[in-house]
């Protein structure tokens, strides 16, 4: 055998070989096999430091078996054929399709398009008019009627915010506050409808009524600016109490205290954020928030944005604000102005193709593809369409003479369509068209119908030209078949089975039990002064916490806060470990002076049903799900081929 002989029989071998590793079953349940690299490549997706030891392969293997028997137990129960999740299924299909269904050249200036616009923000304020999910011709016309009727008014001087807000004026509640107006936004911000005709309106001229998926709106451009970039701040929240006007005021107080110290330079910012801030999810993370301006997801009320944006150099913090939310104090973390195009290419591109605006491209796209697949149209065979097509059409009252005839209209490779097929398509996309003559809107429909056919057609394609777009839509598949047959078999059914929760409480009553407790009333001290006037002040029975606090908090809003609770001494780390009952001696913890009156030690003892329904309900849950994959594993067949499963790490 010559050397090239060798060389050839040795690299068929070695395609051989890889075929066959990709080809091994790593497990199987029942007749539906997954190949070693189709699980490889689902565990590397999910485990960012994947290990390759006997014992993290077992565990995964566990957990990869259970899931696989859930959705083969879904579908065998014919989850996959429920009309609710088949629609899903559906929706997710077409929106993974849609980076595969556009025409990439045309592509390319969606993208240039988008980054000039985030490079420029427009203010708009808008009146916004609803309809109900599927609106009838009435329902649309009074719509658009009502918008023209709005803009008329505009346009002889009316105020927009007041319109906005009056009773009949706009939909959209926040109109109620800010009377239309959204602020200042960029690309991707906004629904694509929406931006575009923002985008192409004139600053001080009113659109004219314009469709989206919310409704009818009409928009008025109110100002326009080079784009600022993108913000990182924090800010320190004091709520506002929406009850009493005295704990209004003593918010602003409180605000205005801590701002004064932040500027005097008495505390940190860290510090003040964590001792005083009532924003839950960002005071353990000194105030820190999403980044939010120029093509960000993210968007701040507008007083908040212009407040942060308006702090001139990093660390620099605002005077107090107000919002809905409460009284603000901001902090400029770090200003990032617009990147280059080059930078924010594959960002936008990635935006670009998952948003409604990829589908501008189609058109161009569809035409390449009748092209590429020899299609045909049979122009001939719409006499009939043009002769039995009437004004009713466009009221949805169509209802012609059954086809005498089922002639081919158009045809790509191995698949006709014929006028039933298009008579359907009449039938069901009749809403919203323009009042036209018979001919121009059966053509018109035609070639929207030919677009769909020839989409669909190749969205049916991309499951083998893309292995990556095949394996998207089968997680997405397994994803909802498991969520459902989850929420019947486990998550709702522990909810709902009210008696099988209460015989799992009963017989495992020992699990939920209080430990031992303290009663107290805890007064929290800014310093050790105060803390012994409130220890004094305990001394005298008339002194009740409401007195105590108006009396301490005469000068600062910070001396003192109370909480009343029944605490756990192990969890609440506040607590000393030799408190005694009544008012104990003043002490320190965490820089914090803390005066403790305990009123009762509460032995441990059983809690009620009512006291951790969540937690029993989790423990029941988990108490059915085990049960349910017991008998998931009796009634199906696993095979699982441990020697490719531990040969995974050869490949990493």
């Amino acid at each position: 055998m010559n050397y090239k002989s060798y060389s050839l029989l040795l690299s068929i071998l070695l395609i051989l070989s890889c075929c066959k590793i990709k080809k091994e079953t790593i497990i199987q349940v029942n007749d539906q096999k997954v190949s070693k690299s189709e699980f490889l490549q689902i565990y590397l997706k999910n485990n960012n430091d994947p290990k390759y030891d006997k014992e993290s392969l077992d565990e995964y293997m566990d957990l990869f078996t259970k899931f696989k028997l859930k959705v083969v137990e879904a579908e065998k129960l014919g989850y996959d054929t429920i009309p609710k999740l088949v629609r899903e299924l559906n929706g997710y299909k077409k929106q993974l399709s849609l980076p595969y269904l556009i025409d990439s050249s045309k592509n390319e200036s969606l993208v240039k398009e988008a980054y000039s616009r985030i490079k420029k923000e427009i203010r708009a304020s808008h009146i916004l008019v609803k309809m109900p999910k599927n609106p009838t011709p009435k329902d649309t016309l009074m719509a658009y009627n009502k918008l023209v009727n709005i803009k008329k008014r505009l346009e002889k001087g009316e105020d927009f915010a007041m319109i906005a807000k009056s009773k009949n004026g706009s939909d959209d509640p926040s109109a109620a506050n800010n009377g239309g107006d959204l602020g200042f936004f960029s690309a991707f911000q906004m629904i694509y409808p929406f931006e575009e005709k923002a985008y192409n309106t004139k600053v001080g001229q009113i659109s004219d009524p314009f469709r989206t998926r919310f409704g009818y709106h009409i928009l008025k451009v109110t100002d326009q600016r080079e784009a600022r970039g993108t913000m990182k701040a924090a800010h320190l929240m004091v709520a506002i109490p929406k009850n009493e006007k005295e704990d209004y005021v003593s918010s602003l107080k409180k605000i205005n205290e801590i701002h004064s110290k932040l500027v005097n330079g008495e505390a940190t910012w860290e510090q003040l954020v964590e001792l005083h801030s009532d924003d839950p999810s960002t005071n353990k993370k000194a105030g820190l928030l999403p980044i939010f301006g120029s093509g960000s997801k993210t968007r701040m009320l507008p007083i908040f944005e212009e407040t942060a944006f308006s702090l001139n150099n990093d660390g620099d913090i605002s005077t107090p604000i107000k919002t809905d939310y409460g009284y603000h104090i901001i902090k400029r973390v770090e200003k990032i102005d617009v990147k280059s195009f080059k930078e924010l290419k594959k960002e936008i591109q990635a935006k670009v193709n998952k948003d409604i605006r990829s589908k501008k491209t189609q058109s161009t796209f569809v035409e390449k593809l009748k092209i590429k697949y020899a299609a045909k149209e049979y122009r001939e065979n719409l006499t009939w369409f043009y002769n039995n097509v009437d004004s009713t059409y466009f009221t949805g009252k169509w209802d012609p003479k059954s086809l005498s005839s089922n002639k081919v209209l158009f045809t790509l490779p191995k698949s006709k369509y014929n006028q039933t097929d298009f008579y359907s398509y009449l039938i069901k996309n009749w809403r919203g068209l323009p009042k036209v003559d018979v001919k121009s809107l059966v053509d018109k429909q035609f070639k929207k119908w030919q677009k769909s056919v020839v989409l669909l057609y190749e969205e049916n394609q991309l499951p083998n030209k893309y292995p990556k777009y095949k394996a998207l839509v089968k997680e997405y598949h397994d994803g909802v078949l498991l969520y459902e047959i989850m929420s019947d078999m486990v998550w709702n059914k522990a909810v709902k089975d009210t008696l099988g929760l209460k015989d799992y409480f009963k017989s495992n009553q020992n699990k939920y039990v209080w430990p031992k407790r303290i009663d107290a009333t805890v007064y929290e001290c800014l310093n050790q002064n105060i803390a012994e006037q409130v220890f004094i002040m305990l001394d005298v029975d008339t002194n009740t916490s409401k007195e105590i606090i108006e009396k301490i908090n005469a000068s600062s809003e910070l001396n003192l806060s109370v909480k009343m609770n029944k605490f756990d001494p192990i969890t609440t780390d506040f607590l000393k470990n030799d408190l005694s009952k009544g008012r104990n001696i003043p002490y320190e913890k965490d820089k914090k002076h803390y005066v403790v009156v305990v009123h009762e030690f509460l032995p441990s003892m059983n809690k009620e049903l009512n006291e951790t329904k969540g937690l029993v309900i989790s423990d029941y849950q988990q108490h059915l799900e085990k049960n349910w994959i017991d008998e998931l594993k009796s009634k199906h067949e696993i095979k699982v081929n441990y020697k490719a499963l531990y040969s995974l790490g050869d490949k990493k």
